[in-house]
């Protein structure tokens, strides 16, 4: 019975039966190749070795990942298949291996890093997650991940409900922050500006969401000062799944983006990292084409 996720939704997961996340037990992935678009200390020169993984714990009605999350696009791989893949990415010249929304998978992804590692895998291993994570599924990870980058969406409950159906998400994700931050340390890098270990948390700002995102940046400052990285970001983009939601049809407002840039300056945020105008644009949404 899985109750990997918050949502402890108790499914068996094997054959027909899938859990919350729309996965059964083997694991299905979208996409495995080299990422330019993170985080310049994720991403690199090199690109950072990215595996999508397919479905997802949360139900973001937003998601610019839909393709995956909810429809559910992708192939499925065996964990040696898996180990192999990781090898690939490092091989490729990834400064890290990047797995994205990789929660519904942790005992999978921990056997195929055990294999890979027997063969001299040896880069970082960043788990890029929504946020909405269990403190005893972390647990597992320790030793195995180097990097957290999860998400911090939003502060407000009824946000939460409405727009992930993700409740208690504030609680949920600050405690698996708190597990994060306690396992891997304060943000350590290489010559090379590479983070090696650290949590970076990302909040996307959305339209109409301005006072939530500030408490956000309150609660995440306040907590951890500079023992973590914030990633504040521009980059929403209406999907067509939420045209019918009116404060979500429309573009974040860049006033609104650079009030809340201003407001991380005044409180003395130096750990942070901005987005142009510019990445608000779907060219910036990975094409999974099962590579």
């Amino acid at each position: 019975m899985c109750e990997l996720c918050p949502r402890k939704c108790n499914t068996p997961r094997v054959g027909e039966q899938v859990g919350f996340c729309g996965m059964g037990t083997k694991v299905k992935i979208a996409c495995a190749a080299l990422h330019f678009w993170e985080e310049p200390c994720i991403s690199g020169e090199r690109g950072s070795g990215t595996v999508f993984f397919s479905g997802c714990n949360l139900k973001c009605v937003f998601c610019q990942n839909y393709e995956i999350s909810t429809c559910h696009k992708g192939y499925y791989v065996s964990n040696e298949e898996l180990a192999e893949l990781f090898l690939s990415l490092e091989t490729q010249g990834a400064h890290n291996l990047n797995l994205v929304t990789p929660t519904h998978f942790v005992p999978q992804i921990i056997e195929a890093l055990k294999l890979a590692k027997t063969k001299g895998f040896a880069i970082p291993v960043v788990y890029n997650c929504g946020g909405y994570e269990r403190v005893e599924t972390i647990r597992m990870l320790e030793g195995f991940v180097d990097v957290y980058i999860p998400d911090f969406k939003y502060h407000s409950e009824k946000l939460a409900e409405e727009y992930s159906s993700a409740p208690g998400y504030f609680e949920i994700a600050s405690n698996a922050i708190a597990e994060m931050v306690a396992q891997v340390g304060s943000p350590v890098f290489g010559e090379d500006g590479i983070m090696r270990r650290g949590v970076l948390v990302r909040h996307l700002m959305l339209p109409g969401c301005l006072f939530d995102t500030k408490k956000v940046i309150d609660h995440l400052y306040d907590t951890y000062g500079d023992r973590i990285y914030l990633s504040l970001m521009s980059q929403y983009t209406p999907m067509p799944q939420c045209m019918d939601i009116p404060k979500l049809s429309k573009q974040l407002s860049p006033k609104h983006y650079d009030a809340m840039v201003d407001y991380c300056v005044g409180k003395g945020i130096t750990q942070a990292f901005v987005q142009a105008a510019d990445s608000a644009s779907s060219a910036f949404i990975p094409e999974f084409a099962g590579e």
